[in-house]
């Protein structure tokens, strides 16, 4: 590697990279698991909450295994498969009844952060591995889960917000960003990834008020939980599947559409499906401040 590269979110040069071939050198017989927490370790990689990002350096590493510039150990064990739907056939006939109702009936509305471990966070999660057409594999970085209830305790939606995509044009040219000051700031928004009002609801405006709800809340759960605010929300609606209606009732941006390729394509040859981005700032000055802010 001739020059300096940004990598997961990372500035890589020679001395860097000379860095990880000593230290898998040293320890041939280590996991891929210990050699990116030691990696992140030594580098005192952390997120602005103090946590560590192992999970960030193991994709470093494996990124540099791709590309021939280092030799990673073979796996030990296999990387963790989604939740498969047949996990919860048995639940199939607890199906509720349908509710069909004016919305003003169901408010104010229940909206609870579901975290792992809970009983409520199994639930959200059957609930979007079985009625979700993404499905559902778990949580992975920094997430945050809302199970939403009418006052009677009927559950209605599960939204979850998780990490911002790492690239996405039109979002990154509304922000008017380098990809260096990207890298730093990205975790200053978040993605809105699983939004799922439950099949036998059926209440006119629900989708739009709930993220209006949670649009005004979720900034001050974030902070509880990660210790740093947000920015901006976005979201990316696959076009030959939904209009956006909700959204852009809720007040989001439209900003541009995506251009049909995966992040893992790198020959412009993995087709993906359109989606449209959609953003919401949490702040008037949300766009300054992201181009301004330190990790």
């Amino acid at each position: 590697m001739g020059e300096t590269q940004l990598i997961q979110g990372r500035w890589i040069g020679s001395d860097d990279l000379a860095q990880i071939r000593t230290l898998l050198g040293k320890h041939p017989q280590w996991s891929r698991w210990r050699l990116s927490r030691h990696l992140a370790q030594q580098w005192q990689w952390r997120s602005s909450s103090g946590q560590l990002k192992d999970m960030a350096a193991r994709t470093l590493l494996l990124k540099l295994h791709q590309r021939g510039l280092i030799e990673l150990p073979a796996r030990k064990r296999q990387p963790a498969r989604r939740v498969p739907k047949q996990h919860f056939d048995l639940f199939d006939s607890l199906r509720p009844a349908p509710v069909e109702s004016s919305l003003a009936t169901v408010l104010p509305l229940q909206i609870q952060v579901v975290e792992s471990g809970q009983a409520d966070y199994k639930l959200f999660q059957r609930y979007l591995v079985q009625h979700h057409y993404l499905g559902y594999g778990g949580p992975v970085g920094e997430n945050i889960g809302y199970l939403v209830r009418d006052p009677q305790g009927r559950e209605l939606a599960c939204v979850l917000f998780g990490a911002a995509a790492w690239k996405a044009a039109a979002r990154d040219q509304w922000i008017g960003w380098p990809a260096s000051q990207r890298a730093r700031a990205l975790h200053f928004i978040a993605n809105n990834s699983r939004f799922l009002i439950l099949p036998w609801v059926r209440i006119s405006s629900l989708a739009s008020c709930l993220l209006g709800h949670i649009a005004r809340g979720i900034n001050a759960d974030w902070q509880r939980k990660y210790g740093h605010p947000l920015h901006l929300l976005e979201s990316f609606v696959q076009v030959d599947r939904f209009a956006g209606t909700c959204y852009r009732a809720a007040n989001w941006m439209e900003v541009g559409r995506t251009v049909g390729r995966t992040r893992q394509d790198h020959y412009n040859s993995i087709q993906a499906p359109i989606k449209a981005v959609y953003l919401y700032p949490l702040h008037p000055e949300a766009r300054q401040r992201l181009c301004h802010e330190e990790p």
